[in-house]
């Protein structure tokens, strides 16, 4: 186990945890769970035998998947049963909220609409945390009119536009993880803060069974979370039973969403070694996507019968396979492989600058009845790999979907440095 901690001063308590500063690593938290539970800010409350440990347990797994998948968040491991260690954040006192279903407080606050009512694209909502006046909700136009300022950084409209695509991106991602469990992730709110000391926003807080509402099945009376405890009529101990092995079965269940649902592999097949550094490009690409990638080396100009063997070899042991070929000048790997096998087939052809134009078109020219695609660029070939196989395995979709708002993210921060400096 690892050695003891230094804990230093508690920086600040909430209903369900503690925040201590940890002398011997500055710019990192321990964030302590409590044993309470809470209703409607805290007009019920109870301790729960093992709550800490069970919802502990709960936001160390969603954020590792989160972490794993490429969303930046404050976590960075998990130290004890009922607590975990997290970067220093100064929070944005707001509630993100993201519904795929409407439920609870939207129909209250939007009469007529009826319950099961399907948000696509999501609904985001937003609401400023204010215990005294029941956290109202705000406008988009409120937060930015209330210039937050955190750890240096002012929340504009740059902030803001952030955290409500991050906030769409998360929720996406843990919808389609539950979804491999028969789940319904129906609602949602997290938190943001800026990290002391990079200046970031980042995902921060918990997420646990306090901050969703789960149907197995989509089913509502099998729900899973804590509006259990919210409906109850009264507290008796049988009743905080049942609420207890709901939050149980969710900590369960939660690890299952780090394991892959379906295993997949690229082989990529090389007319001859001297494309060897392109080879590894996709390679390299495909393990960022954690998908196992094998290199062989046939040609099938001069050896079709070898290229064919080797395709039975992938073909035999039934494990879905993408195949791309990479042949230089005339390209009858990708077409041969595609014409003989039920299995995707992306061609990758490394192009050279005096014959590359024409050499293409063996790429692109196919007899009826071949499907395989052509992708110049290595890395984008790997991607189109790891799309078909993230039709079946949520963990690879989660890489892509993260990574697709990094790149939002990344384009949205360049853009209003660039405004800075122009001004």
């Amino acid at each position: 186990h690892s050695p003891a901690l230094k804990i230093g001063q508690k920086l600040n308590e909430g209903k369900t945890k503690q925040i201590f500063e940890l002398v011997d690593q500055p710019g990192l938290v321990l964030v302590q769970s409590k044993d309470q539970i809470t209703a409607g800010n805290a007009v019920r409350k109870d301790q729960m035998e093992g709550k800490a440990a069970i919802a502990n347990k709960t936001t160390s797994c969603v954020f590792k998947l989160l972490q794993e998948s490429g969303i930046k968040t404050a976590f960075v491991k998990q130290q004890s049963d009922t607590a975990f260690i997290a970067a220093h954040c100064e929070m944005i006192p707001i509630e993100w909220v993201c519904r795929r279903v409407a439920t609870g407080s939207f129909l209250k606050r939007n009469p007529g609409v009826k319950e099961g009512y399907r948000f696509s694209p999501l609904k985001m909502e937003m609401f400023f945390k204010d215990d005294a006046n029941n956290d109202p909700q705000w406008s988009e136009e409120q937060i930015l009119e209330a210039k937050f300022s955190l750890a240096g950084l002012t929340i504009g409209k740059c902030e803001v536009d952030i955290m409500n695509r991050s906030t769409v991106a998360i929720f996406e991602i843990l919808e389609k993880s539950w979804a491999t469990q028969n789940c319904t992730l129906v609602d949602m709110k997290i938190e943001f803060g800026v990290n002391v000391k990079t200046q970031e926003i980042v995902l921060a807080d918990v997420i646990d069974n306090d901050s969703w509402r789960l149907w197995p099945a989509g089913d509502r009376s099998q729900q899973k979370d804590k509006q259990v405890y919210r409906d109850l009529k009264e507290v008796t101990p049988e009743a905080m039973q049942m609420v207890k092995r709901n939050f149980e079965w969710v900590s369960e269940r939660v690890k299952l969403l780090l394991e892959s649902q379906s295993r997949g592999r690229v082989v990529v097949l090389m007319g001859s070694t001297s494309d060897m550094a392109h080879c590894e490009k996709i390679k390299k690409a495909c393990t960022s996507y954690g998908i196992p990638c094998i290199l062989r080396v046939t040609s099938a100009h001069k050896g079709p019968d070898e290229t064919l063997r080797i395709k039975a070899e992938y073909e035999g042991d039934g494990v879905p396979t993408v195949f791309v070929a990479v042949a230089g000048r005339s390209n009858g790997l990708g077409p041969v492989m595609s014409g003989n096998t039920a299995y995707p087939v992306i061609n990758c052809p490394p192009l050279t600058p005096d014959w590359g134009a024409q050499d293409v078109w063996s790429s692109l020219r196919m007899p009826s009845g071949l499907g395989c695609s052509t992708i110049l660029s290595p890395d984008a070939a790997a991607q189109f790999a790891a799309q078909i196989f993230g039709l079946t395995d949520h963990l690879v979709w989660c890489k892509l979907r993260a990574s697709m708002l990094n790149t939002w993210v990344s384009l949205k921060v360049a853009d209003k440095k660039l405004q800075a400096c122009s001004v």
